[in-house]
């Protein structure tokens, strides 16, 4: 008999030795059944939330191309955690004639599915849970909740009994000026896109080691984040504004909105960078940017969708000939590099009319090539 073994581990204390572990207790168990190990399929450091896994994902397309005809795992939530999911995988592989079988459950039926997929539920459920009280308790304490914060530097260290101390912080003195001067740059008027091509210019890194784009700094106000709008800079730390929720058909997490009421606001004041003056100077000019004045002389809410950069008929499909960056319009009819306007790391200032690239493009010359077109242009 054909099979394939399937092996996954999640980021929870687990390596990558894990897989070759899990490979290796099935391979025996094949070998002791007279069973034709025919292909290893694997996914490392990704949660069993979700299929959208490109080695669970292999494993149903060959299944269903018909190149083994027994699924072997170390246990059911290995393949997945998901009720919905482990569902739909059994759904698959009985469709293609396919058995699945576990170290630990034995041939999986519609009785495993229905049982362990409520457990697998439950324990992520439960898992949630004890994640974020361990992240309250330590807001509570004045410590982090997750995650790293420009301008501070995590503290390793561990107690007594030799068990890791999480979430104390302190300031890095070098980001910490750069938040000063990001903040003493806009009250004196220049613009997030501005300061953001001025430290790149200079080498200075962002948060995430690369180019400073201007949507770090912006940021959204109404979440707290981004630079200008993180409340940890004078010395309050705010846990809780929004929670995440996993995108059925995308598996990617979606950002929701907490009520006020249910924020946790701890005072740190040993965490300030930024002095009030500062912080009301910029939190003013923000205000500011946001409103407009009509032909009529009212005030409105000059809303950030109204701000944005218009979409075009090629819009998402033009890329710089010199640095791979996308095309934008910036102007009523023209259109040109957005790493160059935005980061001000590509060298191209070249600007291309709107209607003479569309043209161009959808001729029937054999010359219109975006790329092509991009790249005669530049030159």
């Amino acid at each position: 008999m054909k099979v394939a073994l399937y092996a996954r581990y999640s980021t929870d204390n687990q390596r990558d030795a894990s897989i070759v572990d899990q490979f290796r207790v099935c391979r025996a168990f094949a070998e002791k059944q007279g069973w034709h190990v025919v292909h290893e399929y694997s996914d490392h450091a990704i949660s069993g939330a979700s299929l959208l896994r490109t080695g669970v994902q292999a494993l149903i397309a060959d299944a269903l191309a018909g190149r083994f005809q027994l699924v072997l795992a170390e246990a059911m939530d290995r393949l997945s955690r998901d009720q919905e999911d482990i569902a739909g995988l059994y759904k698959r592989m009985a469709y293609a004639d396919v058995k699945i079988v576990t170290l630990s459950e034995g041939e999986v039926t519609h009785l495993h599915v229905g049982l362990k997929g409520t457990m697998n539920a439950l324990f992520l459920k439960d898992l949630a849970d004890k994640t974020r009280r361990g992240q309250r308790g330590r807001v509570e304490l004045g410590k982090s909740g997750g995650g790293k914060t420009y301008g501070y530097d995590v503290v390793r260290q561990f107690a007594p009994n030799g068990e890791p101390m999480r979430g104390d912080r302190s300031i890095n003195a070098k980001e910490a000026e750069v938040v000063r001067r990001i903040f003493r740059d806009y009250v004196a008027g220049k613009s997030p896109k501005r300061i953001a091509t001025e430290l790149n210019k200079e080498g200075v890194l962002a948060p995430g080691g690369g180019e400073w784009g201007f949507s770090t700094l912006n940021g959204n106000a109404k979440r707290g984040n981004g630079i200008l709008n993180n409340e940890m800079y004078i010395g309050r730390m705010i846990w809780n504004r929004q929670r995440f929720i996993k995108d059925p058909d995308s598996g990617k997490r979606q950002a929701r909105a907490n009520p006020e009421s249910e924020w946790i606001v701890q005072e740190v004041p040993d965490l300030r960078i930024l002095d009030d003056d500062l912080w009301n100077a910029a939190k003013t000019r923000q205000v500011a940017i946001k409103i407009k004045r009509g032909d009529d002389g009212r005030e409105g809410d000059n809303h950030f969708r109204e701000r944005r950069r218009p979409k075009y008929l090629l819009s998402g499909l033009t890329k710089c000939a010199c640095c791979g960056g996308g095309y934008s319009m910036i102007s009523a009819d023209l259109v040109g590099c957005s790493t160059a306007r935005n980061k001000g790391t590509c060298d191209n200032r070249t600007n291309i009319r709107r209607d003479r690239l569309e043209e161009r493009v959808l001729s029937s010359d054999g010359s219109g090539s975006v790329q092509g077109i991009l790249r005669r242009v530049h030159s």
